[in-house]
C-alpha cells in the first residue's frame, strides 16, 4: 500500500546522507511500529549475550585444555571464534538503531556492517562444511583417511577467510552494492537493484556460500549415515552368530562416540540451514520480484542469521562429553550431573579423529 497523502514513510527518519543508497520500493511504506523496532532490538541483544558468552567459553577452554587441542578441533574454534566476531560487531550497533529506530551511524558504517556480516556469516557457514567433510573422511573412509594435521587445519582455514573476504570485498568494487535493509537498522546486500550485474552476484553468491556448501554437507552426511548403519547392522549380525546380547569392546565404544558425532553434527547444521534460508528466501523473492517485501519482513532474516551464532555453543556444551567436563572443572556451578557423564572418552568434535589415529 502506497503511503500517500504526506503519511511519514520507513525512509523519512534516515539521514540525508543515507538517502542515496536506498532503493525507491521502501518509500512506499509507513514507518514499523516502534514495538517491532523494540523486539528486534531485545531479541539481539540477548542472542548477542549468549553468543558472546558462549563463544567465549567455546574458544578459551578448546585453546587452554590439553585433551581439546587437536586438528580437527582447530576448525570448532574457529567456527567459535567466526560466530562470536558476528555479534560482537553486528550487535551493538543493530541494538542502537533499534532504539533510534533507523540507520544512525552513516553510509560507511553500513557498508561495513554489511561487509562484515558477510564475511564472518561465509567463515562459518565453510568451517561448518569443513567439520563435516572431515567427519565424511575420518568415518565412512576410515583407515583410507588422510589424517588432518595442525598445519593442515590452519590452511584450510586460511582458504575458508580468503574465500570470505573475496565475495565480502566484491560489492565494494562495483559487484553489487551494500544498502540499508527494509526495516532501515541492518544492511546488506541489494537485492532490489534490477540490473544484471547486481543481480548476477546474489545468484553466483547463492551457488557458492548456500546451495555449494549444503549440498556438500548433505552429501557428507548421507555417507556417513549409511556407514554407521552398515557398522551397526554388522555388529548386530555378529552378534547374533556368537550368540551374545551385545559386542560393545572398547572399539564398539569408540564407533558408538561417532555416531553422537554424527547426530549433534547433523543437529548444528539442520540450525544452520534454518538460520541461513530466510536471507536466501529474502534476497531471491527480491531478484526475481517474486512477492512484494515489506520491511517487516527483512527483520526475520537479520534475526535467524544472528541466532546462529548462538545455536553452535549451545549445541558443543550439551553435547560434547570433554568440552562439558572441562567447562565443569572450571566453572562447577554450572554442573547439574554426576560427574559420570564426563568420562565418556570421547569428543564429540574430535573423538572421531582420535578414534581413527588409534586405529593406524
Amino acid at each position: 500500500m502506497m503511503a500517500g497523502n504526506g503519511n511519514m514513510t520507513v525512509v523519512d527518519m534516515v539521514s540525508p546522507d543515507m538517502l542515496h543508497m536506498v532503493h525507491p520500493h521502501w518509500n512506499q511504506f509507513p514507518p514499523m511500529n516502534p514495538l517491532w523496532h523494540s523486539i528486534l532490538g531485545f531479541a539481539i541483544f540477548c542472542l548477542g549475550m549468549v553468543s558472546m558468552i558462549g563463544n567465549g567459553c567455546v574458544i578459551s577452554i578448546f585453546t587452554s585444555t590439553k585433551s581439546l587441542k587437536t586438528p580437527s578441533n582447530l576448525l570448532v574454534v574457529n567456527l567459535a571464534f567466526s560466530d562470536f566476531l558476528m555479534m560482537f560487531t553486528m550487535g551493538p550497533p543493530m541494538v542502537i538503531n533499534c532504539w533510534h529506530q533507523t540507520w544512525s551511524f552513516g553510509p560507511f558504517a553500513c557498508e561495513l556492517y554489511a561487509c562484515l556480516g558477510s564475511l564472518f556469516g561465509c567463515a562459518s557457514i565453510w568451517t561448518m562444511t569443513l567439520i563435516a567433510f572431515d567427519r565424511y573422511n575420518v568415518i565412512v573412509k576410515g583407515l583410507a583417511a588422510k589424517p588432518m594435521t595442525n598445519s593442515g587445519a590452519m590452511v584450510k582455514i586460511l582458504l575458508v577467510w580468503a574465500f570470505a573476504l573475496f565475495w565480502t570485498l566484491a560489492p565494494f568494487f562495483g559487484w553489487n552494492r551494500y544498502v540499508p535493509e527494509g526495516n532501515m537498522t541492518a544492511c546488506g546486500t541489494d537485492y532490489l537493484t534490477q540490473t544484471w550485474l547486481s543481480r548476477s552476484y546474489i545468484i553466483v553468491y547463492a551457488v557458492f556460500v548456500y546451495w555449494l556448501p549444503l549440498l556438500t554437507i548433505i552429501y557428507s552426511y548421507t555417507f556417513i549415515l549409511k556407514a554407521v548403519s552398515a557398522h551397526e547392522e554388522q555388529m548386530r549380525e555378529q552378534a547374533k552368530k556368537m550368540n551374545v546380547a551385545s559386542l560393545r569392546s572398547s572399539e564398539a565404544q569408540q564407533t558408538s562416540a561417532e555416531i553422537k558425532l554424527a547426530k549433534v553434527a547433523l543437529v548444528t547444521i539442520s540450525l544452520w540451514f534454518m538460520a541461513w534460508t530466510p536471507y536466501l528466501v529474502i534476497n531471491f523473492t527480491g531478484i526475481f520480484k517474486a512477492a512484494p517485501i515489506s520491511p517487516l519482513a527483512t527483520i526475520w532474516g537479520s534475526l535467524f542469521a544472528k541466532a546462529n551464532a548462538v545455536y553452535n555453543p549451545i549445541v558443543y556444551g550439551i553435547s560434547h562429553p570433554k568440552y562439558r567436563a572441562a567447562l565443569y572443572q572450571r566453572y562447577p556451578g554450572l554442573s547439574c550431573q554426576s560427574d559420570n557423564s564426563s568420562n565418556d572418552t570421547q569428543s564429540v568434535a574430535s573423538g572421531a579423529t582420535t578414534a581413527s589415529d588409534e586405529k593406524a
